[in-house]
């Protein structure tokens, strides 16, 4: 049966995650792969796990195996008010729907807010997963510039005077794919812009628990709740793979939200939401948070020593407070796909940034690196892998047959 003839026309927009291609491309045994965005194992609190399972197995009883409230599991809905109490967002149990991970949410959004042809503003580069989520339903992206302290207030402002955006997407914390964080003055700013437009604006947290240094800053909910649908995910800093989300969105927002994951899986598993609340509500988040932080603070901190001591002097990159990313610019004509490439040929692989551009042929000078998945021994070898790819690519771009200087 010819499938060209039912497929829906939104398919053409679908595509396989580029990330996701290249990670099984360096799947194979020996490489270095700096290219994931996905949690150590060593950071799973697998022996809280086993305690809390028991727990809810006698807790709960045949309730956790059960189906559920679309919502949510109340306990868990209960747990995530304290929880969010600590981040400065005051709600009730009764305003918070839990997805299956935030993806889930970002694909209901999609569906809810977007006709073909409206305008969605977001940062340049932005999450890939997002642009994956919005793109079946033909959105026009508005690309809205940004600076080491994230999303340009001005530009935003000039993008809202100008062209009718439907909502905007910004990832405030240790952004992926560039670490940086969105300063307090700009988050007043922003708030104070969507409030003047009456727009929304989609504020995607997933990173903020991961702080190694500086003081933790309000989401910009706090600021706006009526202008802002807040999600984020317990996937970081519990287990991803129990696929855990949660937002907080405004009333008719929050309502077509259910409506929409009614139609696509009637409620995440109750067994995993049960876990979460036990998680969550027996400290158990507050007592493993630490030991996660202090397995990510070395690695991040031996990638950008090693990044100081290999990658050539012309090269630039972020350096975060906290998160999973560090982002690295090159000069201007470096093909950081082919780049990769080079590397992968050494059982090292990374992200090109282009991928995290709306606008196709964006950023092919950048790079996304990972730094939680390899401890710190490995990480400086990969860099200066990758340091020497760098340097070879550099003599080829520019035909010199000399050495290119690094920073020391």
């Amino acid at each position: 049966m010819p499938t060209n003839r039912i497929l829906a026309r939104r398919t053409a927009n679908m595509g396989a995650s580029a990330i996701r291609e290249i990670l099984k491309v360096v799947s194979r045994p020996g490489m270095v792969s700096l290219a994931g965005g996905i949690p150590a194992p060593e950071s799973f609190p697998l022996a809280i796990v086993r305690e809390i399972t028991g727990t809810v197995v006698e807790k709960y009883g045949s309730t956790a195996f059960q189906y559920g409230h679309t919502e949510g599991f109340l306990p868990l809905r209960e747990a995530l008010v304290d929880y969010l109490v600590e981040k400065g967002i005051d709600t009730t149990s009764d305003r918070i729907l839990i997805s299956s991970g935030s993806q889930g949410v970002l694909d209901s959004l999609g569906k809810i807010l977007i006709n073909p042809g409206d305008r969605v503003a977001l940062e340049a580069p932005t999450y890939l997963g997002a642009l994956q989520a919005f793109a079946p339903y033909e959105p026009n992206y508005v690309q809205i510039a940004s600076d080491d302290q994230g999303m340009l207030p001005d530009a935003l402002a000039a993008a809202l005077s100008h062209r009718g955006v439907k909502f905007i997407y910004l990832v405030p914390n240790f952004q992926n794919p560039t670490g940086r964080t969105l300063s307090m003055k700009r988050r007043r700013a922003i708030a104070g812009i969507i409030q003047r437009f009456d727009t929304l604006l989609v504020e995607d947290d997933p990173y903020g628990d991961l702080r190694y240094r500086g003081t933790p800053m309000p989401p910009i909910q706090t600021l706006a709740p009526d202008h802002v649908v807040y999600l984020s995910t317990l996937s970081k800093i519990f287990a991803p793979g129990l696929r855990m989300g949660f937002c907080l969105a405004p009333g008719e927002i929050s309502h077509w939200l259910v409506l929409a994951k009614q139609g696509v899986d009637l409620h995440t598993s109750t067994f995993n939401q049960a876990l979460a609340a036990e998680y969550l509500a027996g400290g158990h988040l507050k007592r493993h948070l630490p030991s996660i932080v202090a397995l990510y603070r070395p690695r991040q901190e031996a990638m950008l020593d090693a990044m100081a001591r290999f990658f050539p002097s012309s090269f630039t990159w972020s350096v975060p407070d906290g998160g999973m990313f560090i982002w690295v610019k090159g000069p201007e004509g470096m093909d950081m796909e082919a780049v990769n490439k080079m590397a992968v040929t050494r059982m090292t692989a990374f992200v090109p940034g282009t991928f995290f551009f709306a606008r196709p042929g964006d950023g092919r000078e950048t790079m996304r690196l990972n730094y939680t998945m390899a401890d710190e021994k490995t990480l400086t070898g990969a860099i200066k892998t990758i340091g020497d790819v760098l340097e070879e690519a550099l003599m080829e771009m520019h035909g010199q047959a000399g050495s290119v200087n690094y920073r020391r």
